[in-house]
């Protein structure tokens, strides 16, 4: 007895999904004599002989599609059971969901393969060289000009100086009137200065900066004033546009002495203490008396060159003590107060220092030029 009922639900699943199988591959027309075995087996046969077979991604996706995608095999059997009676369902059921897991975990295991492949593949093909020199990225420096300039600010503050600012653009009675410059004197003349008004100039010199700071302050002063200056002039030696450091000390019994001691300083602390220093005697409005200060020309080593003419010496700057004028100017007592000036062109001290034969140069803005520095 127990045999027969072997036999009979053997019989009913054949008969289950041999119906399923004909349902999606052939118009529904249930023959009882359709083997299960042999419908089950041709499409996992193919399945899996596609997915061992897929190459990449994509193409196993395409498989995937064929096979349990919304119109694919596996799942068009789904929608046969719709057909089925309703006892044969249950079996029908269970065998195309084995069906779907054999596929699920054939996938899973080739998709996995061909993932650790392409991993594989991207981190040889995409591998870094780390004995390959780097890049190299250019780096900015500050300009010889600032550079230079802070040299010189740096030495007069170790010696007690201030740094002192003022405007580029300046009334007319500073830059001139108050320094002992009338009008009609020969710097007011507009091929040597550039004219804003009939009132206002673009500064020939930083020494505004030092009858402001006069009119502002008591002595003792001490100051240095850096910063750009205009005039109109252009050659290897000269710049519309150019930078002055100009110095200011005022305050009792202050004398000539003080003033050459303080520039031979300067000069040797920047250029070496080997370096010439010389002063001539000179005029200017604002100081009396008044000199030039020259260094050895550190181009030809005092042998003659362009730069200095072909006199071994270069002029780095003027000086002086204070004119009574301007201390007249500033509502200052000439007979209590005494002091010096100076003045010197940044430009001028660093062609000295760097062996530089042209000022222009520093203004245009070769990199091979500006990177040596």
């Amino acid at each position: 007895m127990e045999g027969i009922l072997h036999f009979v639900a053997k019989l009913t699943y054949l008969s289950v999904y041999s119906k399923i199988f004909l349902l999606v591959y052939q118009p529904v027309n249930f023959g009882d004599d359709d083997d299960f075995m042999d419908n089950y087996e041709p499409i996992r046969e193919s399945f899996l002989k596609e997915v061992a077979a897929s190459s990449s991604l994509d193409a196993l996706y395409a498989v995937k599609v064929k096979y349990i995608g919304k119109k694919g095999v596996i799942s068009e059997l789904n929608k046969a059971l719709a057909k089925l009676p309703s006892e044969e369902k249950p079996i029908a059921g269970f065998e195309i969901g084995k069906l779907r897991n054999e596929f699920s975990a054939a996938y899973d295991d080739k998709e996995s393969s061909l993932k650790e492949r392409e991993l594989s593949e991207k981190l040889i093909s995409e591998q870094i060289d780390v004995t390959l020199p780097g890049l190299t990225l250019p780096i900015g420096r500050e300009h010889i000009i600032n550079k230079t300039a802070g040299e010189i600010s740096a030495f007069f503050a170790s010696i007690g100086y201030l740094k002192a600012t003022g405007p580029e653009v300046e009334l007319d009675y500073y830059n001139f009137e108050a320094l002992n410059m009338p009008y009609g004197h020969p710097a007011r003349d507009m091929q040597d200065t550039f004219y804003v008004s009939d009132y206002e100039v673009l500064r020939t010199h930083t020494s505004p900066v030092q009858i402001r700071t006069m009119l502002a302050c008591k002595p003792p002063i001490r100051i240095i004033a850096p910063g750009k200056v205009y005039r109109s002039d252009y050659d290897v030696t000269h710049s519309p546009m150019f930078h002055q450091v100009e110095g200011l000390y005022i305050d009792e019994n202050i004398s000539m002495g003080e003033l050459k001691g303080t520039l031979e300083h300067f000069v040797k602390a920047l250029f070496g203490s080997d370096v010439p220093v010389r002063f001539r005697a000179s005029y200017f409005p604002f100081t009396e008396p008044s000199m030039e200060v020259d260094m050895g020309c550190s181009i030809c080593s005092g042998g003659g060159c362009r730069v200095c003419k072909g006199a071994g010496w270069l002029e780095i700057g003027g000086c002086g003590m204070v004119a009574p004028e301007v201390f007249d100017a500033v509502r200052l007592d000439y007979n209590k107060f005494s002091g010096f000036a100076f003045g010197m062109g940044v430009e001028r001290i660093a062609m000295l220092k760097y062996g530089i034969d042209d000022i222009r140069l520093f203004f245009e803005n070769h990199l091979k030029f500006l990177n040596q520095f």
